[in-house]
């Protein structure tokens, strides 16, 4: 199957504190206290390595993404940014979130490109989708054995960059700043994914779906990278692709300044150099 679109993804979770008394039976109703209860328990299962909640007990707060389409000429590709967004409006609840994902997704049947997507994102939508009763068919029908989203090597159907630029285990895992930092991309500034927690207690749902927001635009730009590098992109279209990023920004003006913020840090990574050669 010859995908049309691209549909590159990040989101951004809370502790689901809702889940505690039925998890240890700690029914203390105080958010806080149970945050320290789900922490505890997953210190204790990890003997104290990690208290990081296991994907079941994630609540989804944002989901943010970028859509291009996919044009197919020589032998390889070309991509047409069409639009950076979040989903659902402000004061959308999960269940409505999650609705609103996968609806599209099933309409949109795209390529999905994340960054960690295939360990945390994915599984986390999956088990939420679940916990609300939502279904997914094309996320399991779509497809064969070989090629499929559920196929971990089928990058045509779910490019996750993590598990891509690592060889599937071969070297160390690293992380989307990291990769961000050697190539010039902006990556993490002002906000990072340790103050989403505070920012939803505060109310600022805008800032976390803007932060969601530049973090898909930096994992586009490490997946316009990844396919130079393989041969699948060619360096006009590469530059190409960085230019309808630039355009997107430009024309959002003052309207979205945590994009302008973006373009300001990348311009600090690179010594404003954007276009390959």
């Amino acid at each position: 199957m010859q995908h049309r679109s691209l549909f590159v993804f990040d989101i951004e979770t809370v502790p689901d504190t809702a889940a505690v008394p039925n998890l240890t039976g700690f029914d203390d109703p105080d958010p806080a206290a149970r945050r320290a209860e789900l922490d505890r328990y997953h210190l204790d299962i990890t003997d104290g390595r990690n208290a990081f909640p296991r994907q079941p007990f994630h609540r989804v707060v944002a989901i943010s993404f970028l859509e291009a389409e996919i044009q197919y000429e020589g032998g390889g590709e070309t991509y047409f940014l069409k639009e950076l967004r979040s989903g659902g409006e402000a004061g959308f609840d999960e269940k409505q979130l999650l609705q609103g994902f996968f609806q599209y997704f099933e309409h949109l049947k795209p390529r999905l490109v994340s960054f960690n997507g295939r360990t945390f994102d994915l599984p986390v939508l999956k088990y939420r989708a679940m916990v609300h009763g939502i279904s997914a068919p094309w996320l399991y029908g779509a497809g064969d054995k070989w090629n499929s989203y559920q196929s971990r090597y089928s990058m045509d159907w779910h490019c996750d960059l993590l598990d891509v630029l690592r060889d599937y285990g071969a070297s160390a895992a690293v992380k989307l700043a990291e990769v961000c930092a050697v190539m010039g991309f902006p990556g993490k500034f002002g906000v990072d994914g340790s103050q989403v927690a505070s920012m939803i207690d505060a109310g600022d749902v805008q800032a976390v779906r803007d932060y969601c927001e530049t973090d898909v635009l930096n994992t586009y730009l490490v997946y316009l990278r990844t396919m130079l590098h393989r041969g699948t992109l060619d360096r006009d279209g590469y530059n190409r692709g960085v230019a309808d990023v630039i355009t997107m920004i430009e024309q959002a003006g003052e309207a979205r300044p945590h994009l302008q913020a973006f373009m300001e840090a990348w311009g600090a990574a690179s010594g404003n150099v954007f276009l390959l050669e």
